[in-house]
């Protein structure tokens, strides 16, 4: 079994980075530092504007979940191994994506 701690490390950094820009990003979009302007033609941008951040929370809430259950893998022992098939994911694919769970034959797949 391989010794995840550096890969665990960089997760665990990248997770707080992660949580930190939800956290703005919650704030933008409630707008906990500044209301909505009087203006209804600056509402409508504002609310626009507001549309493309919230597309980015939940993209980024999703990179939270697919972080932390990376982080629990390597705390379980399966890292590195597809969470669909079981085989090996591939080390240049956890290289480029560490928090990755498939494989990627698995991958390909549930994208069609």
């Amino acid at each position: 079994m391989d010794n995840y701690t550096e890969v665990r490390s960089q997760l665990v950094a990248l997770l707080a980075e992660l949580e930190q820009r939800f956290h703005k990003i919650t704030d933008n979009i409630t707008h906990a530092n500044e209301p909505l302007s009087h203006d209804f033609e600056e509402q409508a941008t504002e609310l626009e504007n507001s549309e493309v951040v919230d597309f980015l929370g939940n993209f980024t809430r999703d990179e939270i979940a697919q972080v932390r259950q990376a982080i629990k893998r390597i705390d379980e022992g399966d890292y590195g191994m597809c969470v669909e098939c079981g085989e090996p994911v591939n080390p240049e694919r956890l290289k480029i994506l560490p928090f990755i769970g498939t494989c990627i034959h698995c991958a390909e797949k549930n994208k069609r």
